[in-house]
C-alpha cells in the first residue's frame, strides 16, 4: 500500500511539474506572439493555444482548462497587457472554446482521426463562441457602437478567428508528435495508453502535407488581414 501511495505521489508530482512547465512555455509563446502585428488594432494572433492543446491531449480537458486560466491571468498581469479583467475573460473563453473542445473529443477518440476531428470542431466552436461574445462584449469593451460591431462580425471577427483557429489547429497537428515524444523520452510525460493501430507512414505524411498547406494558407490570409500583403 505504501509503495502504491509513493508511486501515485511521484506521478502527481511529475504531472504538476509538467503542467507547470507547459504553462511557462505557453506564457513565453504568448509573449512572443505579441510581436506579431494586430488586426484592426486590438485582435492578436496567439499561438499559446498550441502548447495548451498538446498538454490537454495528454492530460485531458480539465487539466487544459486549469492551464488556460493560469496562463490568461498571468497574461493579464504582465507588463505588456492592457486588456484588464474583461480581456482576460475573453481570452479564457476564446482559448477554452478551441482547446477544451479539441481535447474532449480527442479523449473519447484517441486516434489521429479523433485529433483532426477534435481540432476542426475546436475551430468551429471558437468561431461561433467569439462571434457571440464579440457581439455582446465588444461595444462596451472597445467603446464601439453595436451597429459597427455587427458590421465587423462577418468582415473582421469571423475571418480573424477562422485564421487564428486554422493556424493553431495545423500547428498542433505538426508539433504534437515531436514535442510529446521528446517529453516522454525525458520521462516528463506518461507513455500513451491508446490501443489504436499506429498511423501508417504514408497516411501520416499525407496529414502532415495537408496541415502544412493549410498552415501556409492561413499565414498568407493572416498577413492580408494585417495589411502586410
Amino acid at each position: 500500500m505504501d509503495a502504491v501511495k509513493k508511486t501515485g505521489t511521484r506521478m502527481d508530482t511529475k504531472k504538476l511539474a509538467t503542467l507547470s512547465m507547459l504553462v511557462a512555455l505557453a506564457f513565453v509563446v504568448m509573449a512572443l506572439s505579441k510581436l506579431l502585428p494586430s488586426v484592426n488594432g486590438f485582435l492578436d494572433f496567439d499561438f499559446k493555444d498550441v502548447v495548451l492543446c498538446i498538454g490537454g491531449f495528454v492530460y485531458g480537458p480539465v487539466s487544459a482548462l486549469l492551464m488556460i486560466v493560469v496562463v490568461c491571468i498571468l497574461e493579464m498581469l504582465s507588463p505588456w497587457s492592457d486588456t484588464g479583467y474583461v480581456g482576460c475573460i475573453m481570452n479564457i473563453v476564446a482559448t477554452a472554446s478551441f482547446v477544451c473542445t479539441a481535447c474532449a473529443i480527442y479523449k473519447r477518440h484517441h486516434t489521429m482521426k479523433g485529433a483532426v476531428i477534435g481540432l476542426a470542431a475546436g475551430v468551429v466552436m471558437l468561431i461561433a463562441v467569439m462571434l457571440a461574445w464579440n457581439y455582446i462584449i465588444t461595444p462596451g469593451y472597445q467603446q464601439i457602437p453595436r451597429e459597427a460591431v455587427v458590421d465587423m462580425l462577418p468582415t473582421i471577427f469571423l475571418p480573424f478567428n477562422a485564421v487564428k483557429g486554422g493556424l493553431n489547429m495545423t500547428a498542433t497537428l505538426l508539433l504534437y508528435k515531436p514535442i510529446v515524444s521528446a517529453l516522454r523520452k525525458a520521462k516528463l510525460m506518461p507513455e500513451s495508453t491508446s490501443h489504436a493501430a499506429p498511423v501508417g507512414a504514408k497516411k501520416h505524411l499525407g496529414i502532415t502535407i495537408a496541415a502544412l498547406f493549410v498552415f501556409v494558407s492561413c499565414v498568407l490570409f493572416a498577413m492580408s488581414l494585417q495589411g502586410i500583403i
